[in-house]
């Protein structure tokens, strides 16, 4: 049976998310309501603009479910807004304190390539847009790539944050990973 991963669908490119997953052969749900949170095996917090993210997730009172989600276990990819989400000040999911907009503006957008240890050869093809980087991290946090030293990606248990949009360079490796963790947590 398929992972059923859930994609917050609030704001942002949400759907360039569920079209990798399903590329990799998930069932996808976008996640609005609580109620879509039901039942899910892995969950990707997308990019978007954080302020508005974090709106809609007091209005639609996802706060507290999404933190049980993660509580409980359940792998999450956060790319670029949401690394924003799961840091100490928004959903508290993850002991990072991230910098929006770190980088600059949208007029100071870049690609680069990073090597990212656990995803192994070639270097990833990284898609900056207003990203922010983490500031600060806690121990228990391992950070798996910076740019001009500033940490970009990390993992925390099964919790991967990244400042970067991988479905924008078709760079599938981050999709997979989640899903491997979905499978290895469910004996798949």
């Amino acid at each position: 049976m398929a992972a059923l991963v859930g994609v917050l669908a609030l704001q942002g490119d949400f759907a360039a998310h569920r079209r990798a997953l399903e590329a990799l052969g998930a069932q996808v749900r976008e996640v609005r309501v609580p109620a879509d949170l039901v039942a899910l095996d892995g969950l990707v917090l997308p990019g978007g603009e954080s302020t508005t993210m974090t709106l809609g997730i007091e209005r639609e009172a996802l706060a507290g479910p999404l933190r049980e989600l993660v509580a409980s276990g359940t792998p999450v990819l956060g790319t670029c807004a949401g690394l924003i989400l799961l840091d100490r000040r928004h959903l508290g999911a993850m002991d990072i304190l991230a910098r929006r907009n770190a980088f600059g503006r949208q007029v100071r957008s870049f690609e680069t390539d990073l090597e990212i240890a656990p995803l192994g050869p070639p270097a990833v093809r990284a898609v900056f847009i207003r990203a922010p980087w983490i500031e600060e991290h806690g121990p228990e946090v391992e950070v798996l790539a910076a740019v001009d030293g500033h940490p970009v990606a990390a993992r925390q248990g099964n919790l991967l944050a990244i400042a970067f949009h991988p479905e924008l360079s078709a760079e599938d490796r981050f999709h997979r990973w989640l899903l491997d963790r979905v499978g290895e947590r469910d004996g798949r």
